[in-house]
């Protein structure tokens, strides 16, 4: 008999929080979890997007100043991952300066690079890897009595930055993700108690 009481009021206090309750606040929190990773990642695109106009400006202390910020930010923030970024317009300026570099170390050379951007600007809106292919090929079609030294064009992996963000960081989004698994697993651990609860009170009767 004790058994049984003792069974009951274990039931009672498990159902003095409703499990429709929980799972209102589980929505509620899941809610603000998925608000709080927007806004990290919103924050990654702005960040990101700061270093494209950065790199489209010019400006390598600039550019530097904006890919810290956003490493800074998407190694601290979870689902902040920047993806694969290129610094296409610095590529495209340091290439142009090393072909000049070349191409104007004599005068005969500088007459070549003249002829071809010449042949190569009207075709092509400004400085890209096919315009200095065209470039590249108009200048070979221009043998000087001093054999122009091959450009050295930069390494492309240089100009390209990838930042991951972790699986968990302590702010909001992290502290609102485990309040989630939190309610999941009070939900769960409550459900299986009251199965349980429900079982060994059946058996008792079953017993009388």
């Amino acid at each position: 008999m004790a058994d049984k009481r003792s069974i009951r009021r274990d039931i009672k206090k498990l159902q003095r929080v409703k499990t429709w309750q929980l799972l209102i606040l589980l929505i509620l929190a899941g809610f603000l979890s998925a608000t709080f990773l927007r806004l990290n990642n919103t924050g990654m695109v702005q960040r990101r997007n700061a270093v494209t106009a950065a790199d489209k400006v010019g400006g390598a202390q600039q550019i530097a100043e904006r890919i810290a910020e956003l490493q800074r930010y998407s190694t601290a923030h979870m689902n902040a991952s920047s993806g694969v970024i290129y610094l296409q317009h610095q590529y495209d300026r340091d290439a142009q300066a090393a072909i000049k570099a070349v191409s104007n170390t004599s005068s005969e050379g500088a007459t070549a690079n003249a002829r071809a951007e010449a042949v190569c600007h009207p075709q092509y809106s400004g400085w890209s890897t096919a315009y200095m292919q065209c470039v590249l090929a108009e200048l070979a079609k221009y043998p000087t009595s001093d054999k122009l030294a091959e450009p050295k064009l930069p390494n492309t992996e240089l100009y390209r930055y990838e930042f991951i963000s972790p699986l968990w960081s302590p702010d909001f989004a992290g502290f609102s993700l485990l309040l989630v698994g939190f309610l999941v697993f009070i939900i769960i651990v409550r459900l299986i108690s009251m199965g349980i609860l429900q079982i060994l009170l059946r058996r008792h009767y079953r017993s009388i």
